[in-house]
């Protein structure tokens, strides 16, 4: 695949005209840096909510299962309770 890009790689490289500035000065500046942060900021409170919406998640669950086990557990008690019951 090499041998049949090559020709093309170095056809575009040789007619591609020299940039009209001088790429060492060129610097985002403080749009860009505030553009980064705002992405930065933005991405770290998105984490945060994540986890915040994963962890409720989780210990809504965990407090289901508590409960489906106390109802289990009563009713199983009350079954008992009428077998003791019954002559």
């Amino acid at each position: 695949m090499s041998v049949v890009l090559s020709p093309v790689v170095g056809f575009i490289l040789s007619n591609t005209p020299p940039p009209e500035f001088n790429p060492d000065t060129v610097t985002p500046g403080p749009w860009g840096f505030f553009a980064i942060f705002f992405v930065a900021a933005v991405t770290l409170l998105l984490g945060m909510d994540l986890a915040r919406r994963i962890r409720r998640t989780n210990y809504r669950a965990e407090m289901q299962e508590r409960l489906q086990a106390e109802v289990a557990e009563r009713d199983a008690a009350a079954a008992e309770q009428k077998k003791s019951d019954t002559p």
